[in-house]
């Protein structure tokens, strides 16, 4: 921290100010002139904890495609079909067994056992060429939208919320002031907070398990000298197969997440994968900590722009990709 506050003493400064002012916005009791700016402080907090908790859901399956696609080089566009099938699945199986967490469980396996199947039938024969894979995952991605459009056709479905994780809870965030002068606080749906939590744990150990463990150095010497990593008898190709299936998996996973606090309908799989190229390109490819801060850059985005400017939400979103890639093209955190 002391060693960017002295390379980068403008930009400390500024991201101090920024810092200050979120927290006043967020503790502060608004004055009449800032909510005739902004708006009712309730609307902005909701925007805010919307912002981050889809920002959380853009971190989960973004961090899959980044260990697929920034790690190992796999140009792999059906990711987000993978999303919309696993929640398509998790909502026949919570339905039928009223399990959320047995959901959660099995369409992690059955994706995670499909991304196995990907990776032995397609991408263990086009290692490194990009546009092959690149032609025939969309051609993939196609041929899994249509099979989801015959079963489950056009209409909106949602994965049944557990009764343990339905109802809003008081969050401590002042929102207004009675003239009584009693305060009224943010209510907030229980179950995003506690996906947005599980989140941040999944991210936490990813990070622990690529950077601190034995598997998580034979991945990236497999990615940084292939040749040389299995002269040394390591089964790369088993290796690769594990991650790819585990990529696979939380895509799945993340799409009965997805499913229980928002809907599930046709073309949420382009949506997600288009979500994931930037949080990936604005983050830094094969960085788990750059998709953390991609995915949030990205769900702030989307929600405020939601919002405050409709009309060009959407370009929002660009907006951020272009800026980091002008500034930065590798990425924020790149190799971090």
């Amino acid at each position: 921290m002391s060693n960017f506050i002295g390379r980068h003493p403008i930009w400390s400064l500024v991201i101090l100010i920024a810092i200050a002012i979120l927290l006043f916005l967020i503790f502060a009791v608004w004055p009449s002139e800032l909510e005739q700016v902004l708006g009712r402080k309730r609307i902005f907090l909701s925007a805010l904890l919307n912002g981050i908790t889809l920002g959380g859901l853009y971190f989960l399956v973004a961090s899959g495609f980044t260990l697929i696609f920034g790690l190992m080089r796999n140009v792999n566009l059906a990711h987000g079909s993978l999303y919309l099938l696993g929640g398509y699945l998790g909502y026949e199986i919570a339905t039928a067994s009223g399990g959320w967490i047995f959901s959660l469980i099995v369409t992690f396996i059955i994706v995670a056992a499909l991304g196995i199947v990907l990776q032995f039938t397609i991408f263990r024969w086009m290692e490194g060429q990009d546009l092959r894979q690149t032609l025939v995952t969309i051609a993939l991605s196609l041929i899994l939208a249509d099979l989801m459009l015959w079963r489950w056709g056009g209409d909106f479905y949602q994965v049944p919320t557990p009764a343990w994780l339905a109802g809003p809870i008081e969050l401590p965030l002042v929102t207004a002031v009675r003239s009584s002068g009693e305060y009224v606080y943010l209510s907030y749906p229980l179950v995003r907070l506690v996906i947005l939590l599980g989140a941040v744990v999944i991210g936490i150990a990813m990070w622990f398990a690529l950077n601190r463990t034995k598997i998580g150095m034979l991945v990236r010497a497999g990615v940084d000298d292939r040749d040389m990593l299995s002269a040394t008898g390591i089964r790369v190709q088993l290796i690769f197969l594990g991650v790819f299936a585990f990529g696979a998996g939380l895509a799945g996973f993340t799409g009965v997440i997805g499913g229980t606090f928002q809907s599930l309908q046709t073309g949420e799989d382009v949506k997600i994968l288009l979500a994931s190229l930037v949080v990936v390109i604005v983050g830094g490819m094969g960085s788990i900590t750059g998709a953390a801060v991609g995915a949030l850059l990205i769900g702030l985005a989307d929600q405020f722009g939601a919002v405050y400017m409709p009309t060009y939400a959407v370009v929002l979103t660009f907006v951020i990709m272009v800026a980091v890639l002008a500034i930065r093209p590798q990425g924020l955190l790149r190799g971090h």
